[in-house]
């Protein structure tokens, strides 16, 4: 298992470099997953993490993560997100694009002020909504949908066939949407 997540911590309040080491020899393979699935690029992958391994470095003290590996993972996933966005000018990452895309009919773009507020008051209504999920769908759709797995990955993780996970990945987003239609995001 490693060394635990308060030791790193305590390493980072101490400002030893071990503290890097330590996150790195832990939590490395799973950063690199969630930036890798992102990206589809293992150098762009790699940057990401070390950029995330440095914010943590920054923002640890103050701030005491607890779950460390959720902090870390939101930090890796924004910076790769940030990153795709910069790739995506340019040319088209067809892996994570599928993901936006199977989302695209839950969610409409928050382009005022006031939908960035709503934005808020729907993530609630997601959370609640994914509270309700059976636990294996659950960790299904967050793994599809925030770590970028593929449905390849996800059948042979859950041991089910390709069109069985697409078919209950469907089935989540359809109750998804309901849920948010019954809660008068969408007429």
């Amino acid at each position: 298992m490693g060394v635990e997540d308060s030791r790193i911590i305590e390493l980072f309040f101490a400002r030893s470099e071990q503290a890097i080491t330590e996150l790195s020899r832990k939590y490395g393979s799973v950063c690199g997953r969630v930036a890798g699935n992102i990206l589809n690029d293992r150098r762009d992958a790699e940057e990401c993490v070390n950029d995330a391994y440095l914010a943590v470095w920054n923002t640890v003290p103050p701030v005491r993560p607890d779950p460390l590996l959720s902090y870390v993972c939101r930090i890796v996933r924004n910076l790769a997100l940030k990153k795709y966005r910069a790739n995506t000018a340019r040319k088209r990452n067809s892996a994570y694009d599928a993901v936006l895309e199977e989302l695209a009919d839950c969610f409409s773009s928050a382009a005022s002020p006031e939908e960035e507020a709503e934005a808020e008051a729907v993530a609630g209504i997601v959370n609640a909504f994914l509270e309700s999920l059976d636990p294996r769908s659950r960790i299904l759709f967050v793994r599809r949908c925030w770590y970028a797995d593929s449905i390849g990955d996800l059948a042979e993780l859950f041991r089910m066939s390709r069109h069985a996970v697409s078919v209950r990945l469907s089935r989540i987003r359809k109750a998804l949407r309901k849920r948010l239609e019954e809660e008068g995001i969408f007429p």
